[in-house]
């Protein structure tokens, strides 16, 4: 089979032929179908996890088809066509594990970072941790929904999102379009911040009803202006220092969500904090529940990111490019 591998940090991809795995105890064989390119398999190459496994296939936005099961398992069955997601497995008797929250565990492995990935005609996952796609997903344009789709619905949710609420979502990129659009189908008001206005069309396009540049105003005090301040405020930029910009725009009770960051550590005034009762989180994904939601809610409400299928060969280019600044749309490897 063909297969692409990060063989360590700085080093390009590799293109090279395995074998088909076999799957083991507790494991199933899926011929993939799509996998999607993420910003994280660029951080995978430039080192920012000193858990990561080299040499290891990237890829942790997998759908695909089961082809085997390995010893014991009896779901889901052969045929079926299931998504594979960031979270490759967890230890399965600690407490978090057991309260369904396996994201949480502290012996979890990353997909694409602590085991084999996506970047590859085959791959081998646990049983219990993939995702019987809806009916009627298509598989191709739904591999980003096992990444950035689960990593914007559940932040939203674990930020406490009603139908009420007024909601800024900080990139409109692969995350953040995906979390505008969530939260225009939960029923919420959405603002959207950018550096620029160069993407201010699209972001309303997706159901934001304002846009905010920083280039041009204060983020804090244009959604302060905003009916009192965002009730959630949703990082999807990859730095810390927007959410920071930000955090002045939270209405009182409000709530800060992480999903994306750098490693510039955060700071945040505190008595405001004390005396308003704001709140800041980060979110990590989810665990396999979380990923049932967010595909059940994508399809109830036609949610899909928009793709471009890319072949695998083109992949060390792709990541070139996002390394860059220079990439356009969300890539999808299609087999």
């Amino acid at each position: 089979m063909k297969a692409a591998v990060a063989t360590g940090v700085n080093a390009p991809l590799s293109l090279v032929e395995r074998d088909v795995p076999t799957p083991g105890p507790g494991e199933v064989l899926v011929r993939i179908t799509a996998c999607g390119v993420c910003f994280t398999d660029l951080n995978l190459i430039r080192g920012h996890f000193p858990f990561a496994r080299f040499p290891v296939v990237p890829g942790h936005e997998v759908t695909g088809v089961v082809a085997a099961l390995g010893e014991g398992v009896h779901w889901p069955p052969a045929g079926t066509t299931v998504g594979a997601q960031f979270l490759y497995d967890s230890c399965g008797h600690c407490d978090y594990c057991v309260r369904g929250e396996q994201i949480l565990c502290g012996a979890k492995r990353i997909t694409g970072i602590g085991a084999d990935g996506g970047y590859a005609e085959y791959a081998v996952f646990k049983a219990g941790y993939v995702t019987p796609l809806p009916d009627g997903l298509d598989p191709i344009a739904a591999a980003p929904l096992m990444c950035a789709g689960i990593t914007a619905f559940n932040g939203l949710r674990q930020g406490g999102i009603r139908p009420e609420s007024r909601v800024a979502v900080i990139g409109s990129g692969g995350v953040g379009a995906l979390a505008i659009r969530y939260a225009v189908a939960i029923g919420a008001r959405v603002a959207v911040i950018g550096s620029s206005r160069r993407s201010e069309e699209h972001a309303l396009a997706l159901g934001a009803e304002r846009f905010i540049a920083t280039g041009e105003q204060d983020p804090a005090v244009a959604l302060k202006a905003w009916d009192g301040g965002a009730n959630l405020i949703l990082n999807a930029a990859p730095t810390t220092a927007a959410a920071e910009a930000t955090f002045g725009g939270l209405a009182p009770n409000g709530t800060l969500v992480l999903c994306g960051y750098d490693n510039h550590p955060i700071s945040l005034p505190t008595q405001p904090m004390i005396l308003n009762r704001l709140r800041v989180m980060a979110n990590p994904s989810g665990s396999p529940h979380d990923l049932r939601d967010t595909l059940a809610f994508s399809a109830a409400h036609n949610i899909l990111p928009e793709i471009t299928p890319i072949a695998l060969e083109q992949t060390p280019k792709i990541l070139e490019a996002m390394a860059a600044g220079t990439a356009g749309g969300r890539s999808v490897i299609a087999f």
